[in-house]
């Protein structure tokens, strides 16, 4: 009896084995085919070929391994769930990686009160043949279910489990020493995603990225007031001193930010069809009181459009992980509002979406804003609609009202939404043709940017007649980019060259950025920057000295401005270097750096991933408690409630 018992417990084994080992080799192959045909990893050479192929192996082994720990029916269920996790999460990433051209990672999971709001996003993002993600999945149930396999009740010893993950383990050590030969201080270093899912592979990236976040996590609970001291020292070195020339031109002015949302710096006098598509921008570039950088480029992460706030409202990088705004929302922070607010401004945004987007309705108070009006203060006629809320023109136009009410001087910032992926409009409100190269998104993106080039222009016209427009600074920023390189294809068409990685980095990381101050000369400004130098900028215009803040960027304006412009993954654009996933190239050329400069260009990179992580100390500890510049009072969250910003300046106003 002992004896059919044992062989009917082997048997189950065997058959249980066998499906195991169908479901291992079908999930392998599987990934790797998604991870070469759906991401863009830049791949070179034999090694990485090779580790690109066996890294899904050993995750594979070892996650759907732990299915053998559990007995009988059960352990079928298990293997089926932990499968079809995993596809689900391939299959996420697919669908984040075409909208982001990135990962997603643990704190973007978080960020669940956004979903509703992107939903027209994800619905573009969707393929016929993503079914297909899905297909293996039924193949295994069908095989689960048929006469073939026989999930009966049964025992199945330790050790198999343990084989086969230490089978796992021994692949995927062997892949990350490959990988570590191929790439030093991979894991270290790891401010790239694309390199270590080229590595590593999708699975063991999702097990890196948690593991990481956990770090950043922890790092609030364990810092204390001595972690400081580092940063204060790096950021006082590089102060950069402001130019007399500049210094306090716009001294007691309203600022006024407008958020050129996914505008890129190419759209400046781009001809479509033998017009301009943003004749109005074009414009402002020639305006002798306006100052346009044309090396300007937006640091921007997974954060996107609030990474871009962040940045711009402290002076501190986003997080290389998620959005700051979701999930550092209630740190200390001594932000521009807050700053000005103590100089007797008085803040606000104005933004037609829902306020918990991005958790803005939080941050917001952290920032030390007086007034939010998002799509609770507009009428939201579905007539007037985008796909991220009420469509430029109609926002502008009501946003007039409550701008008027702002007691004088005001730091009041706008944020509208038409000018963004997937780039869809009515076409019986468009004033332009699409362009013609094929892809839908790249096609349509000229005809919402003419559109919000149109509405900007009703704005300024507004801004001249009510008298703003002289005694006010204005400030205006492209965000981040509009088309991802999942779209270089037309893009080439649309720049009529080749997209290679520097092209990718130096011309389509630009933004425009543009300052005009009622008084100040204007011109065409070539000094290279980014989002993280407008708050020392502007402060300095404003008379204001920041010296004793924690301001990572410095003023465009000054002599002693640093030219090499950090991106959040460890690459840099300068005016002679520019890096790109590893490799430097001569910026004024595009070609590789010559030997005898690559020792300065990995000094550049040195000081780059320096910044970072000290940012990233400042912004994961939450070290500006422990930081009191003069003359500034701490922000009390308690003082800010956004609920009834609309009705309590209309009843301010009737007072």
């Amino acid at each position: 009896m002992r004896r059919i018992h044992e062989q009917l417990e082997e048997r189950i084994r065997s058959q249980f084995g066998v499906f195991f080992l169908i479901a291992v080799v079908m999930l392998w192959m599987k990934t790797y085919l998604v991870q070469v045909t759906q991401f863009d990893l830049g791949v070179q050479g034999i090694l990485q070929q090779f580790l690109l192929l066996m890294n899904p192996l050993g995750s594979a082994l070892i996650i759907l391994g732990m299915a053998w720990l559990f007995r009988g029916r059960r352990r079928y269920a298990a293997l089926m769930a932990l499968y079809f996790f995993l596809s689900f999460l391939l299959f996420a990433n697919v669908m984040y990686y075409r909208f982001f051209n990135d990962f997603i990672t643990l704190p973007t999971l978080f960020q669940t009160q956004n979903f509703g709001d992107v939903s027209g996003s994800i619905t573009a993002l969707l393929n016929p043949y993503d079914f297909m993600f899905f297909i293996d999945f039924a193949v295994l149930m069908i095989l689960l279910f048929s006469k073939h396999i026989k999930s009966a009740e049964g025992t199945v010893k330790r050790r198999a489990a343990l084989t086969f993950m230490g089978i796992g383990l021994v692949i995927s050590g062997l892949n990350l020493a490959l990988a570590e030969s191929d790439r030093p201080q991979l894991l270290t270093r790891g401010f790239d995603r694309n390199y270590i899912v080229k590595y590593l592979g999708m699975y063991n990236y999702a097990v890196y990225d948690a593991v990481q976040s956990t770090k950043a996590s922890a790092q609030r609970v364990l810092a204390d007031s001595n972690d400081i001291t580092e940063v204060v020292n790096f950021t006082n070195s590089n102060h950069a001193e402001p130019n007399p020339k500049y210094f306090g031109k716009a001294e007691g002015m309203n600022v006024i930010l407008i958020h050129l949302e996914s505008i890129q710096e190419f759209l400046i006098d781009y001809e479509l069809h033998g017009e301009e598509v943003t004749p109005f921008l074009n414009s402002l570039t020639k305006d002798k009181n306006m100052m346009y950088f044309d090396n300007f480029f937006h640091q921007t992460a997974q954060g996107k459009t609030s990474d871009a706030e962040f940045i711009l409202s402290n002076s501190l990088y986003g997080l290389p992980q998620g959005s700051a705004f979701t999930m550092k929302g209630m740190n200390t922070y001594q932000a521009a509002p807050a700053i000005l607010g103590q100089e007797g401004y008085t803040s606000a945004v104005f933004h037609p979406n829902t306020g918990s987007f991005w958790n803005r309705n939080e941050i917001y108070k952290s920032f030390g804003y007086n007034h939010f009006f998002d799509a609770s203060s507009y009428e939201m006629d579905p007539e007037q609609l985008a796909d991220y809320g009420l469509m430029d023109k109609p926002f502008f136009e009501q946003s007039i009202p409550y701008l008027e009410t702002l007691p004088q001087p005001f730091y009041a910032k706008f944020i509208s939404v038409t000018h963004h992926y997937p780039f869809s409009m009515d076409q019986d409100k468009t004033t332009i043709e699409p362009h013609i190269t094929g892809d839908q998104s790249v096609d349509d993106y000229f005809q919402t940017a003419r559109y919000a080039d149109e509405a900007l222009e009703q704005f300024f016209a507004y801004l001249k007649e009510s008298g703003l427009y002289d005694n006010s600074m204005i400030i205006m920023y492209g965000d981040h980019y509009g088309i991802s390189q999942n779209h270089d294809a037309a893009m080439e068409e649309v720049l009529e060259k080749e997209v290679t990685p520097f092209v990718s980095k130096s011309e389509l990381q630009r933004v425009p950025f543009f300052i005009r101050v009622p008084g100040m000369e204007g011109g065409i400004n070539h000094s290279y920057g980014g989002q993280i130098d407008i708050l020392p900028t502007i402060l300095h215009l404003l008379g204001k000295e920041t010296k004793d803040y924690i301001h990572f960027g410095t003023d465009l304006l000054s002599k002693e401005h640093d030219e090499v412009v950090p991106f959040r993954n460890g690459d840099f654009v300068s005016p002679t270097v520019t890096a790109v996933d590893g490799d430097y190239y001569d910026t004024e050329t595009g070609l590789p750096l010559d030997e005898s400069k690559i020792e300065e260009a990995k000094k550049y990179h040195e000081v780059v991933e320096y910044k970072l992580q000290l940012s990233d100390r400042v912004v994961n500890g939450d070290l500006l408690r422990f930081h009191s510049p003069d003359a500034f009072e701490p922000v009390d969250r308690s003082e800010y409630d956004y609920s009834l910003d609309a009705s309590r300046l209309d009843d301010e106003e009737v007072e």
